[in-house]
């Protein structure tokens, strides 16, 4: 499968947590045309591969009028000749949703709705510079819900400065009263991240617990679903299928080797849509490989490796990750157990050809 992911780099406002590309700006029409360009001159980058998903993100891509949505995503559809996509994904911010714009949402194609919420508490939201309250939010998800979106998502954030363990039992509560398909939770990090590891910890198994006795099943570090109803565009970034991405600092991938960038500058890319590439040699192919597959529940199924990668991979640290507990090995498939996920990345970084304790 193949996959198009296309990056509004617009905001209303700026939070204090995001370091995603995106300014406060309002010309919008320069750079849709400037996607549409982008996406004439690329169209030949998935190999004849039809995308089957479709991601409008940002930024804020809700922030934009419906009807410039809607001339990216008919120019999508028009240049690889698909009608319907399998999901088709746009990210809102709460005071974005009204009746109106909902309905336009669903005019324009879109399956799913990735909601950022962050927080039920308006403290936090007002800390964090969110523009909508904790009631706004719910109301939000009531009108997507009449709009006829039976396909939401809704992130958190945990792990900052300030966040107790009652408060954040409370946010996590308020997502799951409202019973969104999919549930998205990230920690803070950089300045206002929590200093203390061991909260973050705690704060992170809170959330799978709670979240698994509600139904939720996680299937990666940051995401949770009901059954079926994992994201399928993300699940391929961590298959590493082939991906388009288009827009000022977006990224894309052959599903290969190939991976390229666009300028995370919009008046560059309005310009002349500057970027980079690099090719991957095959250390950093088998360090992705299970950097991302260790991501997922699901694990890393090692016949899926050649045998020079096989042959490179750090099997003595991997029989001790597997004794202490910190991966599990079953039919030639390695995985990160539940309660170990909070430190994939220290288990991961030890299983890379050149690690030496």
């Amino acid at each position: 499968m193949a996959g198009v992911y296309v990056h509004f780099p617009f905001c209303a406002a700026k939070c204090i947590y995001c370091d995603f590309y995106a300014r406060v700006r309002r010309d919008w029409t320069p750079y849709v045309e400037a996607l549409i360009g982008e996406l004439a001159e690329r169209k030949e980058f998935l190999q004849g591969v039809p995308p089957t998903t479709l991601y409008f993100g940002g930024g804020t891509p809700s922030l934009l009028p419906p009807e410039l949505l809607k001339r990216v995503a008919d120019a999508v559809r028009t240049t690889f000749g698909v009608e319907e996509f399998e999901e088709f994904t746009i990210e809102v911010n709460p005071d974005d949703v009204t009746p109106e714009r909902a309905a336009a949402w669903r005019a324009v194609g879109a399956t799913r709705i990735s909601m950022g919420v962050q927080s039920f508490d308006d403290a936090h939201l007002r800390w964090m510079r969110r523009r909508h309250t904790a009631a706004q939010a719910a109301a939000a998800f009531a009108t997507l819900r009449a709009a006829g979106f039976d396909n939401l998502s809704l992130d958190l954030i945990f792990g900052f400065t300030g966040l107790t363990d009652e408060t954040w039992a409370a946010s996590i509560a308020a997502a799951i009263a409202l019973r969104p398909e999919h549930i998205s939770c990230y920690q803070m990090t950089g300045r206002y991240a929590a200093p203390d590891e061991e909260s973050c910890r705690r704060q992170y198994r809170m959330l799978q617990d709670r979240l698994r006795i509600a139904g939720y099943g996680q299937y990666e570090i940051s995401n949770y679903a009901l059954p079926g109803r994992e994201s399928r565009h993300n699940s391929a970034y961590w298959a590493r299928e082939p991906y388009l991405g288009l827009g000022a600092g977006a990224h894309s991938f052959d599903g290969d080797r190939l991976r390229q960038w666009n300028t995370p500058d919009i008046d560059t890319y309005v310009a002349s849509r500057q970027g980079g590439e690099e090719w991957l040699s095959d250390q950093e192919v088998l360090e992705e490989k299970l950097m991302l597959a260790l991501r997922t529940v699901r694990g890393l199924d090692l016949s899926t490796l050649t045998d020079d990668e096989l042959c490179r991979l750090n099997k003595t640290t991997l029989e001790e990750l597997s004794r202490a507990g910190k991966l599990i090995l079953e039919k030639a498939v390695i995985r990160i157990p539940e309660e170990e996920l909070f430190v994939s990345d220290w288990i991961v970084s030890r299983l890379f050809p050149e690690y030496r304790a």
